[in-house]
């Protein structure tokens, strides 16, 4: 396993990285730390040196949510670009919900009225997915601190990715995967589900990374879905992909032509950096390099 890149001195929860290559340059998007309220990013030519932080979110003074701004994800989508974010309000279960701009370095507005989750369930790490018929979706996890054993579910979007259009489907459990390791919690044994991110395989098969609990602390793998739906069947792999205390990753094309995986490790604050790590497919699964 080659490690392509860790920066010592930059605190990243929840790494996203968006590749603008009409500019050759790199945007990194995190959980922002230190209380703020809001989000932040950073500008790179090579995945080595980065300028910031650029203050992409501040929430206007009406804006729902007070804490818990987590896990900000930026989409390019039909001429603006999107955060899908989790955020939380005293006494409202978290959710994500949706901010929008004209650049994508923000500055973000609110776009989504409120979270697009459903407002009675804990959620949080929503994803943008969109089919291959063009119709955009968010998956996201139904957490264990409601449901015990984590969720990840579906839901379609509208097309301007302002709400939900349809009811949340359950794509699996945290218990369907063999590595995932339930840990106690008030005498509770629960699994947890974090930072599901679609990927399309090449021979069309859609990869879902996830993180949970494993055997060495916080741990990322996948399930595959063999027919490409995002509605399954999902297959776990069985064994992680990564798991040395690491996890909530994605995956980005470099310039250089390399697929990455994306993560933080450890999963202790305030330690957690960014990781970069070479990816490939072997035999229809994801491996690293």
């Amino acid at each position: 396993m080659s490690m392509i890149y860790q920066r010592t001195d930059l605190r990243i929860r929840d790494p996203f990285v968006l590749p603008l290559p009409a500019e050759g340059r790199y945007l990194l998007f995190s959980s922002t730390g230190g209380g703020i309220a809001g989000f932040d990013c950073y500008s790179s030519f090579d995945l080595a040196q980065w300028d910031g932080p650029i203050a992409a979110f501040r929430p206007p003074a009406n804006f729902w949510a007070n804490t818990q701004f987590w896990a900000p994800e930026c989409h390019a989508w039909k001429g603006h670009y999107y955060l899908l974010a989790s955020f939380a309000r005293d006494k409202r279960e978290r959710g994500t919900a949706i901010l929008i701009a004209d650049r994508p370095e923000g500055a973000y507005r609110p776009h989504s009225d409120g979270p697009v989750t459903p407002r009675d369930w804990e959620c949080l790490d929503g994803t943008l997915f969109v089919d291959d018929a063009g119709k955009p979706w968010m998956v996201f996890c139904h957490e264990w601190v409601q449901v015990g054993d984590g969720e990840i579910c579906a839901i379609p979007l509208s097309d301007d990715l302002h709400c939900a259009i349809g009811e949340p489907s359950l794509l699996f459990r945290a218990s369907e995967a063999s590595w995932s390791i339930p840990w106690e919690d008030n005498g509770t044994l629960n699994r947890v589900t974090d930072g599901p991110f679609l990927y399309r395989g090449s021979a069309g098969q859609l990869f879902m990374l996830w993180s949970t609990m494993g055997a060495n602390g916080y741990a990322l793998g996948y399930a595959k879905s063999a027919q490409g739906n995002i509605l399954g069947p999902w297959q776990q792999a069985l064994v992680p992909l990564f798991t040395q205390d690491g996890g909530h990753g994605m995956i980005f094309r470099a310039f250089d032509g390399r697929l990455l995986l994306s993560l933080h490790q450890p999963n202790v604050s305030p330690h957690e950096r960014p990781i970069w790590i070479e990816l490939g497919e072997r035999d229809g699964e994801l491996v690293l390099k």
